[in-house]
């Protein structure tokens, strides 16, 4: 049965999904973009920052299940320029261990919610 997760240390859904479901011992977190939770704005200042608040916005949802980064198996990043892909990978990496890190991919595509330039979806299990 699925559980789902929720917390208002990320922001809220901006449509009909949830941040993530719980299903057995799998957690599927939903794709997260720099909305600062605790105004509901966004923070593009560089993409850096950006970065840096989509990984926040993720660890307070690993955080609601009970989880963290080193829970993550898989990682699907989505970037509008992949002449960011290299201050993309620095933020990111800061928050693996090289040798347990997540598979992943790094995707760019034409446009994103909000028109952001990074979204990152992960999927944990414990």
């Amino acid at each position: 049965m699925k559980k789902i997760i929720i917390t208002d240390k990320a922001p809220a859904p901006i449509g009909p999904y949830n941040q993530a479901v719980m299903f057995g011992n799998v957690l599927y977190i939903s794709g997260q973009i720099a909305i600062n939770p605790a105004t509901g704005v966004l923070e593009l200042d560089s993409i850096e920052t950006e970065t840096e608040l989509v990984m926040s916005n993720l660890r307070a949802v690993l955080e609601a299940a009970n989880m963290t980064f080193e829970h993550v198996i898989k990682s699907s990043i989505f970037v509008s320029d992949m002449n960011n892909f290299s201050k993309i990978n620095d933020v990111y990496g800061r928050y693996f261990n090289p040798e347990t890190a997540p598979a992943r991919e790094t995707v760019e595509v034409a446009n994103l919610p909000k028109f952001v330039n990074v979204e990152i979806s992960m999927i944990a299990a414990l």
